[in-house]
This record gives structure tokens, C-alpha cells and sequence, in this order.
């Protein structure tokens, strides 16, 4: 796609009032140009093959045809950035969609104006914006439902990586990352003997859901972080949507704390909040993990854990959906080793050494 041509958006929901309101939004950008509407999943199949969009905006529920069978067949055979516009009360729903193909999600838009409709437009529009430096054949070759691990499946496990000796890990990531995160932690065939932090770009409402499916299908006991927790072996915190995740030492422990988002700043969680609070705690017992995602979030938190004494991976351009995260880190000078994703359990269990 030429940077200089708009990106051609195919709107596909069977409510006439989402559709207008995301047109209107998609609309609101010059750098984009929505193509077509469709309100069922038959009608958006002939439309995604007859127009060649360059992106797909999709809700999941939708009559004929419904959004997951869609998402297959379009991934399948023509494979295009997806989209879903969900609700709140679909998280697993959206989850599912991920791991099927779709790139990234965002709330549905609200009924009236206001900061919540303003909010989901802003986010609708930088995930758009960002589809210039996706890699679909990345996001094809993760599009493979996560399930328990099977016993006959080849994975990490202490005698094949070594044994960690970090304090704690900490894991960023943004677009592409909820695929991501799923397939490291299902490498694992014994949780790590130490905790994981994990901050992931997305909305309030869904990181909830999200620590829910990474408990239900790996051998991880995950959960959102509440704040006040203290860190166990085995354990993964995930941010909360919305807010930070970072740590603090209470009365000589260290425990987390959720902090919420400011109105100027641009992530939340952010990435470099949690790897920075956590350098501050543990110094070079800290592992930062940098995965796909768009911007330079990261790259702050990675200075500081480098600075800390600490270690930093990143995913290489190899794999990543998207290599921008990523590669601020390495161009930083903060990474210390540059691994495909399907390399980087070994080398955290190896504590992020070679």
C-alpha cells in the first residue's frame, strides 16, 4: 500500500446506527477512505473480494453469516487487516477474533456524544492509521485458535531452558500483542519461577476477560492486577485497561499499585511506567520483554531497566505484527537480545541470557 493513497476501509455491522457513527469517524481522517458498508457477513464477503479494502472494521454479531465465520474465510482467502468493533460484554468474543486473524479491536462507539465517544474515536483512528506498518502475513501465520496444551506438543520447560533467576519479568506490547502474549505463555509447560507483569495496550473493560483466558488456557495462574498484591513465583498480573500497572515498596514489601490514566498521556498501561517502577524495585533482577506493537512505548522503560542492571529482549522483525515497539527499544541501545517470538520463553527462562 502507498503511503500516500488513503486507506480504503470496508464498515461491516448489522446496526445501521454503528455504521454511521463509525463512518463518521473513519470519515473524519484524510488519510482514510471508507469504501463500502455491508450490514450482514455474506454481504461484507462479496464486498471484501469486490473492493480490495485495505481494512476491515468488523462486529462480530451479525446475522447470515456471523463475524467469526467471516474472519476465517477472509483470512483464509484474501487475507486483510481486521478490525472488531465490540462490546464490553463480548471480551471472549474479541479474544477469540484475535486469535482467528483480526489485528486489534476497540469498544463499540457510544450512543452521544462525549470523552467516551471521543476516546473510542481517537483509538479507532490510530489503529487505522497504524494498518501502513502491519504485516498481515504475520498476523495470518498466528491465526490458530490457543488451546490447552497437549502433552505430545514440544515446550519450554526448566530442563530445555535453564532455570530464570530474575526477580520478575516484565512483558509490553501493543497491536498484535493479545496473540502474542497467548502464544509465549502456551510455550510453557510449567509456570516460571518467578511473576509476570504485563502491561498490554487495550481499553478498560477487557484486560479482565483477557488474564481470565490466559488462566483458562495455559499452565499460568493469571489475573488483572487489583493494586496491593504482592509477587509470587507463577504468577501473571495483567494492567488494567485504561490505568497503569506499577510497583511500589509498602512498609518493606514490594506490591503493586494501579495507577490511572492522565488526560495527555497516550498509553494506558503504559509500558514504560511498569519496567521503569519495576527497575526502581528490583534493579537487575528485572527482565524487560518488548513485543509487536505500534509507537515508542517501551523504549523509555527499557533505558531504565538497562540502566537499572537489568536485561531487555525484544521480538525481531521476524515475527512481530508490528515491529514499531520493538525497534525503538533496539535503536535505543536498551535491548540485549533480538528473538523471533517463538524463541524468547527459552531465553526467559534462561533469564535472557544466551
Amino acid at each position: 500500500m502507498k503511503s500516500h493513497k488513503p486507506i480504503r476501509v470496508l464498515v461491516v455491522d448489522d446496526s445501521a446506527f454503528s455504521r454511521k457513527t463509525i463512518t463518521k469517524i473513519l470519515d473524519s481522517s484524510p488519510l482514510i477512505e471508507v469504501v463500502g458498508m455491508a450490514r450482514d457477513g455474506e454481504d461484507a464477503l462479496k464486498k471484501a473480494v469486490a473492493l480490495a479494502p485495505d481494512l476491515i472494521t468488523l462486529d462480530l454479531e451479525m446475522p447470515r453469516m456471523d463475524g467469526f465465520t467471516f474472519l476465517r474465510l477472509v483470512i483464509s482467502h484474501r487475507p486483510t487487516p481486521v478490525i472488531v468493533i465490540s462490546s464490553r460484554s463480548g471480551d471472549q468474543d474479541v479474544f477469540k477474533a484475535l486469535e482467528l486473524g483480526a489485528v486489534d479491536f476497540v469498544s463499540k462507539p457510544a450512543s452521544k456524544p462525549g470523552p467516551e465517544l471521543e476516546r473510542i474515536a481517537h483509538a479507532l483512528l490510530t489503529k487505522v492509521h497504524a494498518v501502513r506498518h502491519l504485516r498481515i502475513d504475520k498476523v495470518v501465520d498466528r491465526s490458530v485458535p490457543v488451546q490447552k496444551p497437549a502433552a505430545s506438543q514440544k515446550k519450554v520447560t526448566s530442563e530445555t531452558g535453564g532455570e530464570c533467576r530474575r526477580s520478575v519479568v516484565t512483558i509490553g506490547s501493543s497491536t498484535g500483542g493479545p496473540s502474542a502474549l497467548m502464544q509465549l505463555f502456551g510455550s510453557f509447560s510449567e509456570p516460571l519461577p518467578c511473576p509476570i507483569l504485563v502491561a498490554q495496550h487495550m481499553p478498560e473493560g477487557f484486560t479482565e476477560g483477557f488474564a481470565e483466558r490466559i488462566n483458562r488456557l495455559t499452565v499460568f495462574d493469571a489475573e488483572e492486577a487489583a493494586g496491593g498484591e504482592e509477587l509470587r513465583e507463577g504468577q501473571i498480573l495483567v494492567a488494567p485497561g485504561g490505568s497503569h500497572l506499577e510497583l511500589e515498596n509498602h512498609r518493606g514489601r514490594v506490591v503493586t499499585k494501579i495507577v490511572p490514566q492522565a488526560s495527555q498521556e497516550r498509553f494506558a498501561p503504559s509500558v514504560d511506567r511498569l519496567f521503569l517502577s519495576a527497575a526502581k524495585q528490583y534493579g537487575p533482577g528485572v527482565l524487560g520483554v518488548v513485543l509487536t506493537g505500534m509507537g515508542d512505548d517501551g523504549r523509555l522503560g527499557s533505558l531504565g531497566v538497562k540502566e537499572a542492571g537489568g536485561d531487555v529482549i525484544a521480538e525481531s522483525e521476524e515475527t512481530a505484527v508490528i515491529f514499531g515497539m520493538p525497534q525503538r527499544a533496539i535503536r535505543a541501545g536498551a535491548v540485549d537480545l533480538i528473538l523471533p517470538l517463538g524463541d524468547i520463553g527459552t531465553a526467559i527462562l534462561r533469564g535472557g541470557r544466551q
